[in-house]
């Protein structure tokens, strides 16, 4: 076991729930003792000789060279407990998860006091883990509607925070996006993102717009969405880190020759790329869920489909057949992903920043992955119906035609 930087804030996040709870601390890290040992992930003889190997390197930390005779009894007790805890939350952080935690407070509460859990609000939404948001919205939204009218305002923010954390932090959407999505939403999204980033624009607009149109049900009822799931908006920024490709980051400020002629290489720079270790895992297990059935790649930029900028036809999408084994499938649905990725430096996509003054913007890139709708018919698979709706006619050709109309095309 290690503790790098790269693994403290799953471990820290954890930490910081404990300590909501001093009293309980020692027999909740009990609980998660004995939910690691009954699922096998690691038995109490190994727990217990990490903790003593771990112990020992910390007296030599502390320039004790003879354990036995240089520390007494009891303090040893005390940094074996110290480190015991350490591994304990290490162990339960990356392989147990969050709810299990939230369900050993629950019953350990309730063992107690016989009632559930109250929502603590001495905390800063902005400033807490988004577990401890999740959790706290969850019951809130359980509550009769006459108490949660009296922490509403507490709801409210909650909900805030979590949009802007995993969504967009776009005032104009957040101020709409507030009204419409429920905790339950949010944790649904939650689940099917990949990554830690936000689910950029194509991904949030869909999804509200689905939202809202449930409202109504003599529309919402025949209108769905496919399954969809996300790629965080940091994996963009992780992939260019590790494959040695931060260097295109700069490239919407070169000329319009040398963006067009450098393209081609950028492309191929982002095809050799490797996706990190921990993202190609999460893939696999999709691809394993879905099975044969056919993925689109999508763009889901933060800025694509803002007002005013809709990035329409901008960025690259690609379709993956998933009819081969899991690993070259895999290998499809990778390559897609980082020629999503490699468009972000397109020529139509940089002249359109600057055509539109958005050059100065960090772009950052999610993805959003979506099972094809559709039948299959022979060799190939297809939709029985396909086509774009636009809210405004981009194309009027005539003065009878009324650019708020919008315009449908079907094929």
């Amino acid at each position: 076991m290690s503790f790098e930087a790269a693994n403290l804030p799953k471990i820290f996040s954890l930490y910081l729930k404990i300590r909501q709870y001093p009293m309980l601390a020692r027999i909740i890290r009990e609980r998660m003792r004995a939910e690691l040992q009954q699922r096998g992930i690691v038995s109490a003889a190994t727990l217990e000789s990490e903790v003593r190997e771990r112990a020992i390197a910390s007296q030599r930390l502390e320039g004790i060279l003879d354990p036995e005779a240089e520390e007494l009894p009891d303090v040893w007790e005390e940094r074996k407990e110290h480190v015991r805890d350490q591994i304990t939350d290490f162990y339960f952080a990356y392989n147990l998860q969050d709810e299990l935690f939230d369900e050993i407070v629950a019953g350990l509460i309730q063992e107690r006091t016989g009632f559930a859990p109250k929502v603590s609000f001495s905390y800063t939404p902005e400033a807490a883990p988004i577990d401890v948001l999740f959790r706290d919205g969850e019951q809130i939204e359980k509550m009769a509607p006459e108490q949660q009218q009296r922490v509403a305002h507490h709801l409210e923010e909650i909900i805030v925070v979590i949009i802007k954390a995993i969504i967009s932090d776009r005032l104009d959407f957040v101020g709409v996006a507030k009204q419409w999505l429920t905790i339950e939403d949010l944790q649904g999204i939650r689940k099917r993102r990949f990554g830690r980033g936000k689910i950029g624009g194509k991904a949030a607009g869909m999804l509200l717009a689905w939202k809202i149109l449930q409202a109504e049900p003599a529309i919402g009822s025949h209108v769905s969405i496919p399954v969809s799931y996300f790629v965080g908006t940091d994996v963009f920024h992780d992939f260019k880190r590790s494959n040695g490709l931060m260097y295109v980051t700069n490239q919407k400020y070169k000329t319009l020759t040398q963006i067009r002629e450098e393209y081609p290489a950028i492309q191929q720079g982002f095809a050799a790329g490797q996706m990190p270790e921990h993202v190609r895992d999460e893939l696999r297990l999709l691809l394993d869920e879905i099975g044969r059935t056919p993925l689109v790649v999508r763009s889901s930029s933060l800025l694509e489909d803002s007002a005013g900028t809709a990035f329409a036809g901008k960025y690259d999408s690609f379709f993956c057949p998933n009819q081969g084994g899991t690993e070259e499938n895999l290998e499809r649905l990778t390559w897609s992903i980082s020629q999503v990725y490699a468009s972000v430096y397109s020529p139509d996509a940089l002249i359109y920043r600057q055509r539109m003054g958005l050059v100065d913007y960090d772009e950052r890139m999610a993805i959003l992955l979506q099972v094809v709708e559709g039948e299959r018919h022979g060799d190939y698979f297809y939709p029985p119906l396909a086509g774009v709706a636009f809210g405004r006619n981009p194309f009027r050709w005539t003065q009878r035609i009324r650019r708020e109309d919008g315009l449908a095309r079907l094929v």
